[in-house]
Formats: structure tokens, C-alpha cells, sequence
């Protein structure tokens, strides 16, 4: 069952008449119907919006009446606002208790829908000012209204005080009866007038496409968007509500440290989606690169309600996690890596003991990572104890396997890397003469070995048999660059599967490149499991280095390019041209939620120069660099369509009658995910049909037309020539359009974040880092005597070191979490939708497609033959379960990017 977010009656009465002021439902959607059906869009828009107190037979003609009522008596409106304000303490709270008690606090104005008929133009406003009443964080006002005004479109709020309030709502009232109101969903911070002397507008519930605006309100629409533009001049203020474009270029800090100087992301060297400006100053020592400051600007509406900024402190991520190193170091003893797999489990049953008078040390280590540091019995005494991942509780072995490497491809973290092989033998399309020679070391040979005889290549090409994890061509321009740095090491690998006829993967070989250099020749290898205790060993070492390839590149491509970064140029676009009233904007609002301001804090604390990816992921400073050289190479807004993703990668084809038909039978993410997308597309195809009868609409809507054109040319600016770049020309394509927004920020996300902490929480499962060279690449006596003698100590020894661990252990932990105030697809229906009972109606169906999905994900989860999901010690895939309660529970998909 779907639910509302804020309470919402959509009539007033006044004496059994419908009042001039507001339009019941029943009279809306009739009109709505009527309009449809009848005239010219403008002739339409005329009589939609016209409701008066005029009989019956003349209220029925068509236009807008000209006539006024010699007798008609001004109503008496009561507006009820519903506000809080910050818990920030101001030097001018005083004033503003002072100004409560006058009552004059806010000043509320309300617009008419219609026009002056003797004028013209927009109808005079009706104001008055909202005081305090005896309900904390109400506001009243009383205000005179001419029974002729019309349907009320706007209210412009102009805030008193000397600090800015949060205003949930506003209740227009009638005849003193509050069940009959009218209400404003507002959802949002108003400056002080002292700030910015223009006031807020707020629109009525109703969506309209342009062309079919209120006459009375069409110039608010426009000056409202051009407010939300700006003008590109200046450096942001906290308090405003400008969204415009900027390049990635404040992820360094060269004037701190010139080692922290990092490429501007954002051209043709360096193409990346874009970021919200914020017109801070440049460095001193690069003029290319923006300054850095504790708070980065994002528009206000954009910023964390209390409830996510309390679960979700600021200080976590911008400076905690830094703040805690110092705290720890000393409990770690600084020693480099684990001496053995036991110490690794202890992180998760005996913990590291805290200081018992850690003091301020350990209140940061509390605050940053409270879920991990527990008291020991009944004493005071503090331990660092991380909860044990789903993963390791349901079998701690299992991320030594090769069934469960193979498994999590399908299933796992990361599951949208894997591909169809369909050529060979396989080829580097990389300069041979820059980088080796281009053949694989993955022969005809070592697969048909592997394979047992089972058949050949040629057979298993034919047959769809083989898979192929490919991160060779990507990575090898960077082997060297890595390798420079202190404690990292780099290969480009290959790594090929075999679809058993059990419908599991099974690992044959992974191939191992470092390219070659001035002073050395190419050097590769293919390692297999091989039947002997060397050869067993080199295999899980291959293992560790793939594993760690796939981890960089989930966090930096899958996670962070695909979702986050690719996510915000399309909030800002819709922000600057589709007006709150247009039903595009209502409809994808739900799905931007908080993004803007998770984006800011990768950028302060994760993503940036000396940032928690850089410290703890193998690509070091070239992390980022290295997700623009993915963006640039591989990005396309077609692709990010999840069955357009399937058939591109070789994992589903299509029948002539356009069903998919997936090439793995069990491949959970894809069984999963086309659920969650059939729905995503079912409810963006009933939600267009209701505001568009035709793709002529979609054609003439010029706020949509503007709002996709700067996706491409401005949002994706280093790819606005691409031919793949859908044209929004009619229904299907909007639908389509549409459909990949939603699913990126909601469905995509949820399946490579909310699993963060199950997987990764036992990182010899998912390395961030492999710090040494496998043994055999230059055959060195002295480290091939420390392998074969102790080859588990040379693993430790490649692994991330305690405190990479423990960082990106707390990280994980902090990201995996779903938020009190969270908010899942498809559980509460915007009050703008609630208003339209067919958009009403088609979200309800949507809602309840997805508790059906729900249902589906548990069969599936306990189905036996489902051998990639369900089994002895396996993890049931529940990333795209869409519900959950809040914490790190590894399902629930959020509308929006929250964290």
C-alpha cells in the first residue's frame, strides 16, 4: 500500500457551492477530461482553469468570464503554515522571537490562477502576514479574498525572520473547516528576507506541460526558473538555490600540498560528467584548480533534513574518518599487514580495545563509526568491534572458493562487469608498439585444459559458454604509473569462465600483463588452479589481483562514475528548466533526493586528492582520472538502460518479438533487475500518458525540449556529439528517457552500494589493494623462497595493511546503511501525484508491483536449481528486494542516490 507524505485534501465548501478559491478533485479531473477532449491547447486551458461562483449555466460557457458578481462577498481564507527551523543557534534569535510575538514572521501572498478579465494581467495579490500560534512551529494568517479571485496557483512567502525556516507545509483554509483544505507541499528552506529580498513561490499541486499554465501564473513559472539558473557570476551563497555546471576541479589541493594537484576533469583530455558550480576562487599556485573550504556549496533545498544529517553526520565523512587514524595507529602497533587470518577474524569477535581514557580520540571513533565500537560487559571499557558480514557469517570460507569468485560475478558486488566472449583468440587493441605484443596469454591450449575435454573452444564460443572478466586493456596504461607509487602494484588481467550445465561459473584461467617499459619486455602469464600445492597457490595470489581490479573498478566506475557522477548533471538540468509544476520535474524529483550533497562530500573527503579512495584503493592518485578514462571510452546514456546493458555485454538477446532472453538462466542481477526495470517503465509509461495525448506534445514541450537538450550539451558536454543520444520526439522515447533516469538512481545504485558491508566488510573477500608483485613475474630467488616457504604469509603480506582495512572497513560500514528517514521506491507517493487520480491510480499498481517483487525475490532465493543464489552457505540476493528497515541490511532500493 502506498502511502502519503504529507496529509493532503484537495476541496473547500463554502455554504454546498464549490469556493472560487480552490478546485475540488472530482471538478479537476472532470476538466482535466474535458480539456482533453475539446478545442485548442488554448481554448483548453482557458476553461480548465476558470471555477467561479456563477450559476451553473453560465459557469459552464467556455473562456474566462468576463463579468463580476455585484454582490459578491470576500471570503475569509485561513492560511496554516507548518514550519520548523534549524537546530543552529543564531546571534539574532532574540529579533526573531520578537518579531513571533508582533506576529509579523511571514509574509504570504496569494496569486491568482486567472487574469484580471478588465485588465489583462495578473490579478492583484492578496497578502497577509502569518503569526505564531500556541502549536510550536505553526503559523497563522487571516487573510480577505474577493469571491471573484479564482483558483488560487501560487503563494509567494516572504520570510521575516533574521534565519531561515524549513516550511513543510501550508493548509489553505476555508469556513473554518481545516478537513476541507487546500495544501501547498513545500518541503523546503525559506531564506530570510535579509538574505535575498525576493520571495519563495510555491505552485499549486497540479502539474501542467507549459503550453497549459494558468494564464495568472505564467510569468512566475518563468522568473522562477531564471532564479534558479543564476546568472554563472560569483561565488554561491549557503542560503541559495542556483544550480549551474562546473568542471571537476576542486578535487585537488595544491596550495595545502603540490603533490595534491590533480587534472581538471571535464574536457577533452579529461572528458567527465558535470558537477554544480559553486564559483569558489582558484588556488594560488594553479589557477586551473577551484580552492577548497569545509562547506561546499550545493543549492539548499538539496542539503540533508535533520534526521539524515544526524545519522549521517557531516564530520563523517568530511573529516572523521581522518580524524580516527591518529587514534588507531598506536592500537595497530603500525604494523603493516596481518600476521595471520585469525588476527583478521578477531576484527570481528574480540575487536582492537580502545583507550580506556581515550577521551576526545575515542568520542571521534564513536562518532564516526558508532555501529562498531561496543562496551565490554558490564564494564566501561570500549572496544573497536565490527559486526560480522552476512558473507562471513554464513560461511567464512567461502571467499577462498572458486565457486564463490565465479558466483559473485553473477551475483555479488559487482555483477554488470562480466561479458559474453565472443572472439578469438583474444586480442589487445592497444598500441603493440607502446604496450607488447597484442596476443593473449589465454590460448586455445590452457581453456580446452581446463575444460577437460568437455568440448573446445570453437564449441563453447558457439554454444555461449564462455564469459570473460576484462580489465587488460583498461588498466595497462596505468601498470607503471601504479607502481611508482609506495605499497601498490598493478596488472592488466583477463579472466575467463566457463558456464557449467548447472548454470554456474566456473573460473578456467586468468591472464596477468605488466606492459612493457624502456628498460623491459612484456611480461604475462595465465595462471589455472593446477593440481599441485604451486601452482594452487599462484592461482589464489591471480585471484587476489582480479579481485582487486574488480573492486577499484566497482567503486570508481560502477559505483561512483554510473551512478553519482553521471546522476548530477541530470538534477541540475532539471532543476534550471523544468518548472515545479511540470510534470516531468514532479516525477523525477523523488529520485534526486540528497544526491547533490553526497556528491559534495565524495568530493571533500572520498574522492578527493589524499581522499579515503586514494589511501585505500590501488589507483592511488589516478583514481578519479582513471573513472574519466572509463567515462570517455565506454559511457553511454543508451547502455544505461539495464536490457540495453544485458544485450551490449552479450548477456540476454532479443527475440524477433522484442523479449529479452538472458544467456545465463540464473544471473540474479538480471532476473532481479528486469523486474524492478519492467516496473520503473510500466509506471513512467502510465505517468506520460496522462500529460502527453501525443508525441506532437512531447515535440511542443518547450521546458522538456530545453531541459534535454542541456542534458546533452551542457550536463554530458565532452559527449553532446555522440549518435547514441535518444531524441526526445516522442512518447516511447520520453518513456525510455525517463525509465534510465529512474532506474540508475534507484535500482542500479541500490546493487552495487547497499551490498558494500556484506561483501567487502571481510576484505581479504574484496582487496582494495595488492601491494606486491606476484612472485613469478621476475622470479627473484629471495621472493620465491619467502613463497614457497610461506606462501598464506606472502597473501597477508599483498593485502591492504590494518589501517587501509580498517578505513575502508568503517567506510563501507557507513555507506552500506540505509538512513531512518529513507525513502524506498515505490512506498510513498508524492502528494503532486495524489491529485491526479489517474497518476494516483498508476502509482498504486506500481507500488504493488513491487511488493509482488518482493514475493518473487524470496521464491527465487529459496529455489534449489537456483544454484547462484541459493545453496549451502550462500548469501541469498536480496540487493534488489525494494523495502528495508533501516541499517546495513543489504536490500531496500532507495528512489534516490542518498548516500
Amino acid at each position: 500500500m502506498s502511502h502519503l507524505k504529507q496529509p493532503l485534501v484537495l476541496s473547500a465548501q463554502c455554504n454546498n457551492i464549490a469556493s472560487p478559491l480552490f478546485a475540488t478533485a472530482a471538478a479537476a479531473a472532470a476538466a482535466s477530461s474535458q480539456h482533453r477532449q475539446q478545442g485548442s491547447r488554448a481554448s483548453r486551458r482557458l476553461r480548465s482553469h476558470r471555477i467561479s461562483c456563477a450559476p451553473a449555466d453560465e459557469a459552464a460557457g467556455g473562456g474566462v468570464s468576463t463579468w463580476v458578481t455585484p454582490k459578491e462577498r470576500p471570503l475569509t481564507v485561513t492560511a496554516i503554515v507548518t514550519a520548523q527551523a534549524p537546530n543552529s543557534v543564531y546571534v539574532s534569535r532574540g529579533f526573531d522571537d520578537i518579531q513571533d510575538l508582533f506576529g509579523k514572521t511571514l509574509l504570504l501572498e496569494l496569486v491568482s490562477s486567472e487574469l484580471d478579465p478588465r485588465t489583462g494581467r495578473e490579478r492583484e495579490t492578496v497578502k497577509g502576514f502569518a503569526h505564531m500560534t500556541p502549536t510550536d512551529g505553526t503559523y497563522e494568517a487571516k487573510m480577505t479574498v474577493p469571491a471573484s479571485f479564482g483558483p488560487v496557483g501560487a503563494v509567494l512567502v516572504e520570510n521575516e525572520h533574521h534565519r531561515e525556516m524549513f516550511i513543510k507545509d501550508m493548509k489553505l483554509v476555508t469556513g473554518g473547516d481545516e478537513s476541507t483544505a487546500t495544501t501547498f507541499d513545500v518541503s523546503s528552506w525559506v531564506h530570510s528576507k535579509f538574505d535575498d529580498p525576493e520571495p519563495r513561490v510555491f505552485f499549486t499541486l497540479r502539474s501542467y506541460l507549459p503550453s497549459e499554465t494558468p494564464p495568472g501564473i505564467e510569468a512566475l513559472r518563468k522568473k522562477e526558473l531564471a532564479t534558479l539558473r543564476g546568472d554563472g557570476q560569483g561565488e554561491r551563497k549557503f542560503h541559495e538555490r542556483v544550480y549551474d555546471y562546473d568542471t571537476y576541479n576542486d578535487l585537488g589541493d595544491p596550495d595545502r600540498n603540490i603533490d595534491h594537484k590533480r587534472p581538471v576533469l571535464g574536457s577533452k583530455e579529461y572528458p567527465y560528467p558535470r558537477r554544480c558550480r559553486t564559483g569558489r576562487p582558484m588556488t594560488r599556485l594553479d589557477p586551473a584548480t577551484e580552492k577548497r573550504s569545509s562547506q561546499v556549496y550545493v543549492p539548499r533545498d538539496e542539503q540533508f533534513s535533520d534526521v539524515k544529517g544526524r545519522t549521517f553526520s557531516a564530520t563523517t565523512l568530511r573529516s572523521g574518518l581522518h580524524a580516527i587514524l591518529p587514534a588507531l595507529a598506536p592500537l595497530l602497533n603500525n604494523s603493516q599487514s596481518f600476521s595471520h587470518f585469525p588476527a583478521i577474524d578477531a576484527l570481528y569477535s574480540d575487536g582492537i580495545p580502545l583507550p580506556v581514557d581515550g577521551g576526545a580520540s575515542l568520542n571521534a571513533i564513536k562518532d564516526v563509526i558508532p555501529r562498531v565500537v561496543q562496551i565490554i560487559g558490564d564494564t566501561t571499557e570500549h572496544v573497536l568491534r565490527f559486526e560480522v558480514p552476512h558473507m562471513l557469517e554464513r560461511d567464512r570460507f567461502s571467499w577462498f572458493t572458486d565457486e564463490e569468485f565465479a558466483r559473485q560475478t553473477l551475483a555479488g558486488l559487482n555483477p554488470i562487469c562480466i561479458r559474453l566472449l565472443t572472439e578469438f583468440p583474444i586480442m589487445s587493441k592497444l598500441d603493440p608498439a607502446v604496450y607488447g605484443p597484442p596476443e593473449s596469454a589465454l590460448t586455445r591450449e590452457v581453456l580446452e585444459k581446463m575444460m577437460n575435454g568437455v568440448m573446445t573452444v570453437d564449441e563453447a564460443l558457439e554454444s555461449k559458454r564462455l564469459f570473460m572478466l576484462d580489465y587488460h586493456d583498461v588498466f595497462l596504461p596505468y601498470v607503471h604509473k601504479v607502481r611508482e607509487l609506495p605499497e601498490r602494484t598493478l596488472y592488466g588481467s583477463r579472466t575467463v569462465f566457463f558456464l557449467t550445465d548447472e548454470g554456474t561459473l566456473m573460473p578456467l584461467a586468468i591472464e596477468l600483463t605488466r606492459p612493457q617499459s624502456p628498460t623491459k619486455p612484456q611480461w604475462k602469464r595465465a595462471f589455472t588452479s593446477g593440481n599441485d600445492a604451486t601452482e594452487s597457490w599462484l592461482w589464489k595470489l591471480a585471484k587476489a589481483h582480479v579481485l582487486t581490479h574488480d573492486t577499484g573498478y566497482h567503486q570508481l566506475v560502477s559505483h561512483w562514475l554510473r551512478t553519482h557522477a553521471c546522476v548530477e548533471p541530470y538534477i541540475i538540468a532539471t532543476n534550471r528548466q523544468l518548472s515545479r509544476m511540470h510534470p516531468v520535474y514532479r516525477l523525477l524529483h523523488p529520485h534526486f533526493r540528497y544526491t547533490m550533497e553526497i556528491n559534495a562530500l565524495a568530493r571533500e573527503a572520498l574522492v578527493n586528492a589524499d581522499g579515503i579512495i586514494e589511501d585505500a584503493f590501488w589507483p592511488g592518485k589516478y583514481s578519479i582520472e582513471l573513472s574519466s578514462v572509463v567515462y570517455g571510452a565506454t559511457w553511454q546514456f543508451n547502455t544505461e538502460a539495464l536490457p540495453e546493458d544485458l544485450v551490449s555485454r552479450g548477456l540476454a538477446m532479443r527475440r524477433e518479438d522484442g523479449e529479452l532472453v538472458l544467456t545465463i538462466k540464473d544471473y540474479p542481477y538480471a532476473n532481479d533487475g528486469l523486474l524492478i526495470w519492467n516496473s520503473i517503465k510500466q509506471w513512467g509509461y502510465d505517468y506520460v500518458n496522462v500529460y502527453y495525448r501525443s508525441d506532437e506534445d512531447v515535440i511542443g514541450d518547450e521546458e522538456l525540449q530545453a531541459w534535454w537538450e542541456e542534458v546533452r550539451t551542457k550536463g554530458h558536454a565532452d559527449k553532446k556529439d555522440e549518435p547514441w543520444w535518444p531524441v526526445c520526439d516522442s512518447k516511447d522515447n520520453l518513456v525510455q528517457i525517463l525509465s534510465v533516469i529512474m532506474w540508475v538512481t534507484s535500482g542500479h545504485h541500490a546493487a552495487v552500494n547497499f551490498g558494500q558491508y556484506h561483501y567487502a566488510g571481510y576484505f581479504p573477500n574484496r582487496p582494495t589493494v595488492v601491494r606486491k608483485n606476484i612472485p613469478v613475474e621476475e622470479n627473484q630467488d629471495d621472493e620465491m623462497k619467502k613463497f614457497m616457504a610461506k606462501p598464506e604469509e606472502v597473501l597477508l603480506q599483498s593485502l591492504p595493511s590494518q589501517m587501509q582495512a580498517i578505513k575502508v572497513m568503517a567506510t563501507l560500514d557507513i555507506l552500506s546503511s540505509h538512513s531512518p528517514d529513507e525513502e524506498y521506491m515505490g512506498e510513498y507517493a508524492e502528494p503532486a501525484w495524489l491529485v491526479e487520480p489517474m497518476v494516483k491510480a498508476a502509482f498504486e499498481k506500481f507500488s504493488g508491483r513491487l511488493r509482488e517483487v518482493e514475493g518473487t525475490i524470496d521464491e527465487r532465493n529459496n529455489n534449489p536449481e537456483n544454484k547462484n543464489r541459493c545453496g549451502a552457505g550462500i548469501v541469498p540476493y536480496e540487493l534488489l528486494k525494494p523495502f528495508s528497515e533501516p541499517g546495513v541490511t543489504g536490500r531496500g532500493i532507495p528512489n534516490s542516490i542518498s548516500i
